[in-house]
């Protein structure tokens, strides 16, 4: 093998291994406050958000309201609502289910197959892939997707999007809920 191609190998390695996530959430079950997806998510919520290309330029931004119910055959209804910097609006719903005291699994109509996730402490981790719109195109983009609640019921939120094990972006979003902003009037 010439060097040409060791370095080309190398190269492609990293590059894949970097779009990976090598954090543990495990790591943050003694953290507080306790995030429980749940109760955070039921009810309304808003976050505020932006997506960064690869090169870390902001290239969007958006505001997002949610409302969250259980209904009466135990599935967990994610209603959200994206209102885009440019005027676009995204409607997406997720069905969340947790299958273990630590364990979540969700669905979307542009997820590709389940999201599969853990929580501990105030950090939940899933990881899915999603289909995303790129100039009218659809890519299936990898999610690597981290919430991390604070005090204050904020909840910190974000995700490092990647292709063939590429980074090719991130989002992050601040969410609050709703409840608190009407009490404070």
């Amino acid at each position: 093998m010439g060097e040409k191609m060791r370095v080309l190998l190398v190269t492609l390695s990293i590059l894949f291994f970097s779009g990976c996530s090598t954090v543990d959430v495990t790591q943050y079950k003694n953290t507080t406050p306790r995030f429980d997806f749940f109760e955070y998510f039921h009810g309304e919520t808003r976050g505020w958000g932006m997506v960064q290309n690869w090169r870390g330029m902001v290239t969007r931004s958006f505001v997002v309201d949610m409302v969250g119910s259980h209904t009466s055959d135990g599935e967990f209804l994610l209603e959200e609502d994206f209102y885009w910097s440019d005027g676009e609006l995204e409607e997406r719903t997720w069905k969340v289910a947790s299958s273990e005291v630590h364990r979540f699994s969700g669905t979307a109509a542009d997820v590709v197959g389940t999201a599969q996730g853990a929580a501990y402490g105030n950090a939940l981790n899933w990881q899915y892939h999603m289909l995303v719109d790129v100039e009218g195109n659809k890519w299936k983009i990898h999610f690597d997707d981290w919430m991390f609640l604070q005090n204050d019921d904020i909840l910190i939120n974000k995700l490092q999007m990647s292709k063939f094990g590429i980074d090719v972006g991130e989002i992050t979003i601040v969410f609050s809920k709703i409840h608190h902003r009407e009490q404070m009037k």
